[in-house]
């Protein structure tokens, strides 16, 4: 499997060291509509998301040979190369996932995983990644209209009015504005927000955007911020775009 050639699907080039994975995960993902290379050690990711050309997207397993995966992140952000980076991660707790976006990763999966769930984390990150330009998780502040979202304060303000949340809330909304139009099942904002090691059910994340709704004086029958997905999740439906 190659990245090279006149083939117009998008190029992803998988970087895991574990065969048993890239075996089976590179044929799922060709048959999904990508095109593929497998490489096995951090090295190698880094000469292969470095080349140019260059893959649209990477898949980076944190813990490989040569390189890890944060390592090989890290670099390719100090190259100024803003390459659409999804990191393969093996702890759910919440200075994991925090980890890895601060270092500049687009998303992040937790290992085991859902082939087919990387697959949709693909095709969405694909969706809301500019080729060259920064993330809006790499974005210190994001705009929806009249929401202004400081992601490095933890502050947001709609219509000049700053908006008192609880910090859960808060982190909600951090996570939906840097994710617009993709739907997120309540059991990912769980994951999210808490982190697999806990007794909250989803329940919790209704909750959570229940507050959101009523500090934004969003209308669940009329929503201009947030869509409910009957009985798959959430959807930040209002454009966002990067701060000065």
């Amino acid at each position: 499997m190659s990245v090279t050639g006149g083939d117009e699907r998008p190029r992803v080039l998988l970087a895991d060291d574990d065969e048993a994975i890239t075996t089976q995960l590179g044929p799922l993902l060709e048959r999904s509509g990508f095109m593929v290379e497998v490489v096995h050690d951090g090295g190698a990711a880094l000469r292969g998301a470095m080349a140019v050309p260059g893959p649209d997207l990477v898949v980076l397993d944190v813990q490989m040979p040569v390189l890890d995966g944060r390592e090989v992140l890290r670099r390719v952000r100090r190259s100024g190369s803003w390459l659409p980076v999804i990191l393969l991660t093996q702890v759910g707790e919440s200075a994991e996932r925090a980890m890895a976006l601060e270092e500049g990763a687009d998303d992040y999966l937790n290992k085991p995983f859902d082939p087919y769930e990387l697959t949709a984390r693909l095709r969405a990150v694909l969706r809301r990644s500019g080729r060259g330009q920064p993330p809006l998780s790499a974005a210190k502040t994001v705009r929806a209209g009249e929401l202004r979202v400081d992601r490095t304060a933890r502050r947001a303000w709609l219509k000049n009015q700053e908006l008192v949340l609880t910090p859960k809330a808060g982190a909600l909304l951090d996570y939906l504005v840097t994710h617009p139009d993709e739907l997120l099942s309540r059991e990912r904002l769980l994951e999210v927000l808490w982190g697999w090691e806990t007794a909250s059910t989803t329940r919790a994340v209704d909750n959570r955007i229940a507050e959101l709704r009523r500090v934004l004086g969003d209308d669940p029958a009329r929503p201009r911020w947030i869509d409910t997905v009957t009985g798959q999740g959430y959807r930040f439906i209002a454009p966002v775009e990067a701060g000065a």
